[in-house]
């Protein structure tokens, strides 16, 4: 897919998500933290006041650790579109 392409679908998945209002399951969410944090280059630490939110928020980025922002992308989107979307 075309980067402009990819990044435009990316930030519309994006704003679906942070505009979802309904609960979601924590493995999602914690799958989608990981790959936003790769898709947009943000290699700050956790920063949740819960150290165990801070614990499953490291381990996601470990699973997703050699995953390309590009793939981040195209996962994330995927995600959004099987996941939450599927459910409307």
């Amino acid at each position: 897919m075309k980067t402009d392409k990819l990044e435009e679908e990316f930030l519309e998945a994006v704003n679906f998500v942070n505009g979802y209002t309904d609960p979601l399951p924590a493995d999602l969410l914690l799958k989608l933290y990981a790959y936003f944090k790769i898709a947009s280059r943000n290699s700050s630490h956790p920063g949740s006041k819960t150290p165990l939110i801070n614990a499953f928020k490291a381990n996601a980025l470990i699973q997703a650790k050699n995953v390309s922002i590009e793939e981040a992308m195209e996962k994330y989107i995927l995600l959004v579109k099987k996941e939450i979307k599927k459910q409307e």
